[in-house]
């Protein structure tokens, strides 16, 4: 059984800060159980892109509002504490805190924690060295 306290991942190598958000690693693909989840928090009036190219993302408002656009689309979607979008098809957005947006997320293949989204918004695939890497 894995405890952890987001206190205990506060400005660890797991903390990675942003001008627009701060993500906390609370499960990454080193406890190889199929899947990662964060919180991450996201900055008032910022204007986050993302496009997870290689994983599926899952995330849960908890708290402040905001709104996501299918950037395929265009559709915008209001999103508010109780609110859930799924990346399930890779779908690149971009996501608009109106107040801090905190956020619960899971990621599928999991992170590893390294990761840093290049400039397209992308997760690049990275494995631990003893995993068999993904197709994304």
């Amino acid at each position: 059984m894995i405890v952890r306290h987001l206190s205990e991942i506060d400005d660890t190598d797991a903390d990675i800060k942003t001008e627009n958000w701060r993500s906390k690693r609370i499960v990454l693909a080193k406890e190889k159980v199929g899947f990662s989840v964060h919180e991450t928090t996201l900055y008032a009036g910022t204007v986050n892109d993302f496009w997870y190219a290689n994983h599926i993302e899952a995330v849960f408002i908890t708290e402040g509002e905001g709104e996501i656009e299918d950037k395929a689309t265009g559709e915008v979607h209001q999103l508010k504490p109780g609110s859930l979008y799924l990346l399930n098809n890779h779908d690149k957005h971009q996501v608009r805190p109106r107040t801090t947006m905190r956020t619960v997320c899971v990621f599928n293949p999991p992170v590893t924690g390294r990761e840093v989204h290049d400039e397209n918004g992308v997760y690049p695939l990275v494995v631990e060295d003893d995993e068999t890497p993904v197709a994304g």
